[in-house]
């Protein structure tokens, strides 16, 4: 497939998302930005949150990833299911009972300014890396599919990328959202489906081959029982559990399309539906793992460097036909932009809401700060993503969970001791608890083998994180009695 017939598809892409985005952003107000009126369809939401959670990190890095760790991360996928309803019955209610815009306005209420200001800092760093991570996947695809042949630098290729997510996003903000993710999930699952139906034609393969072609697959290993490999079920499952919590129910991104729902009941309906859906679309990500390194087995194809690069080399090159180059960059850019595109609206919403206090303003300076936020988050995406260009890291998604762990950790920390406890604590002391946390961890982390004879930490360092952060919460609150009574 050529680089002026890709171009091509992006550029047909990105009208028709325009063409929603008119469509749904003719009401230019912040009520219909932030939480669209709070009159979404909540199966409308549940089938979009696929798109914006599986984001161009799942669509090259797991098939990719089935080379080195095989499916074990379905087993933190499965603990993702059971994270999700801890959401539904346990956080969506509390949100919907505060009416709340901005989820980190909790935090306020139950310690105060620091503890509220220090939340809200923490989604948005962790937010602006994670978007940012996911996204350079993508950019770095088409900048190589095209945009190199062109003689078009890194830099112009990830700002225009931005721009145009930018550009259809700026007056609709959640409302436009909801649907353009649900138009660029159908596009996904289209790539996806299509592409593992491809590949089993090449292979020759019927339905009954295909499963059996996976379950014979050497990378086909679900369960690992090392209690010291960072692949073990009991750490990847706890992970899953937490990472859920964390990254989706502490999340203003994933949160904010559950907020527009016209009921609770109908938000629970959202994220119950989606968990199912979500796991069978990722088991789906990890059969085509399978297939493709079937596949370079079998066609004596030379492995790539980085395992991020097996799905797009084998799609760009050629080697299953036109069709799946055309469904591998159509998948890609769909998975990339509707995580993009909710990850600056909520950007934009919790700067404005959390730290610039904006429902204090008249509605013409409201609307005006918006729209100089909206600018300001799509810039910083563009840094973070020239940065992690930088470095070298061969699997993209362990780097996303890596830094999703010191940042969403003190999150997971905070809103734990919150809700768990009725324990008052110094407000003042949050910042440097959340702060000096995960920079601990971190240390002990580059030295844990040393430490713990050989023990690697994986995913349950974001479960290491929390706990530390509650106990220095706790320690805080007894400190704070012990000086107010003394």
């Amino acid at each position: 497939m050529s680089a002026f017939s890709i171009f091509i598809c992006l550029l047909i892409y990105f009208i028709v998302l325009m063409g929603v985005s008119w469509l749904t952003g003719r009401i230019n107000s912040n009520d219909s930005f932030f939480l669209a009126n709070r009159k979404s369809p909540w199966y409308l939401i549940a089938f979009g949150m696929i798109g914006s959670s599986i984001s161009g990190v799942t669509f090259i890095s797991v098939p990719g990833a089935v080379g080195t760790g095989s499916f074990s991360y379905f087993e933190v996928v499965l603990g993702y299911m059971l994270g999700y309803w801890v959401i539904g019955w346990v956080l969506l209610p509390m949100y919907y009972r505060l009416q709340l815009t901005s989820i980190y306005s909790y935090l306020k209420g139950r310690f105060g300014l620091y503890g509220y200001k220090t939340g809200a800092s923490f989604f948005l760093l962790s937010r602006i890396i994670g978007a940012a991570f996911r996204l350079y996947v993508a950019v770095e695809v088409l900048q190589i599919s095209i945009f190199n042949h062109w003689g078009v630098p890194f830099l112009i290729t990830a700002s225009g990328m931005v721009a145009l997510i930018w550009l259809y996003t700026r007056k609709g903000g959640v409302k436009t959202i909801i649907w353009t993710d649900a138009l660029q999930t159908t596009f996904l699952l289209a790539a996806l489906i299509g592409t593992i139906y491809l590949i089993a034609q090449s292979l020759h393969l019927n339905i009954a081959g295909l499963i059996a072609t996976v379950k014979d697959s050497p990378h086909s290993q679900i369960f690992f029982w090392d209690f010291k490999s960072s692949q073990s079920f009991f750490k990847q499952f706890a992970s899953g559990i937490f990472i859920a919590i964390a990254m989706t129910g502490l999340d203003q991104d994933m949160m904010q399309k559950n907020l527009t729902c016209k009921s609770i009941g109908e938000a629970q309906k959202n994220i119950f539906s989606f968990s199912i859906i979500q796991a069978i679309v990722i088991f789906m990500f990890l059969v085509l793992g399978a297939l493709l390194y079937t596949f370079t087995a079998a066609s004596h194809i030379a492995l790539p460097a980085r395992p991020d690069d097996l799905y797009p080399t084998l799609a760009t090159q050629g080697s299953f036909g036109t069709a799946v180059a055309f469904l591998f960059v159509m998948g890609l850019i769909a998975a990339s932009f509707a995580s993009a595109d909710s990850a600056l609206t909520s950007l934009t919403t919790s700067f404005c809401v959390d730290i610039l206090n904006v429902s204090k303003k008249g509605q013409p300076a409201q609307l005006k700060m918006r729209q100089y936020v909206h600018i300001l988050m799509a810039i910083a995406l563009i840094l973070v993503m020239i940065i992690y260009r930088l470095i070298d890291n061969p699997i993209i998604i362990n780097a996303v969970f890596k830094v999703a762990g010191y940042t969403y950790g003190p999150l997971l920390g905070l809103y734990a001791f919150g809700m768990l406890t009725k324990i008052n604590t110094n407000d003042k002391w949050i910042p440097a608890i959340c702060i000096s946390v995960p920079v601990i961890c971190f240390i002990i982390n580059n030295y844990s083998e040393q430490l713990f004879s050989g023990y690697k930490f994986g995913f349950e360092m974001l479960i290491i994180i929390a706990l530390l952060t509650f106990m220095g919460l706790l320690t805080a609150s007894r400190f704070t009695s012990k000086t107010i009574n003394g």
